[in-house]
């Protein structure tokens, strides 16, 4: 069920928990709330993601 999320430090997993608390105090539900950051999270994980590309080969041929 978790395997698309990143490792997040104590930090990350805190700030996350505000902003869950912070959503469900103007009225989201919980499941709403955690919803709407788990995919922030992701989101972020991937665009953080360092990506391949062809044009990075140290030895071109």
């Amino acid at each position: 069920m978790f395997n698309d999320m990143p490792p997040l430090t104590h930090s990350q997993q805190q700030d996350a928990v505000e902003r869950i608390q912070s959503l469900m105090a103007q009225g989201m539900s919980s499941g709403e709330a955690i919803a709407l950051v788990a995919a922030d999270l992701r989101r972020q994980h991937r665009s953080d993601a360092v990506t391949y590309d062809e044009s990075d080969r140290i030895n071109k041929p």
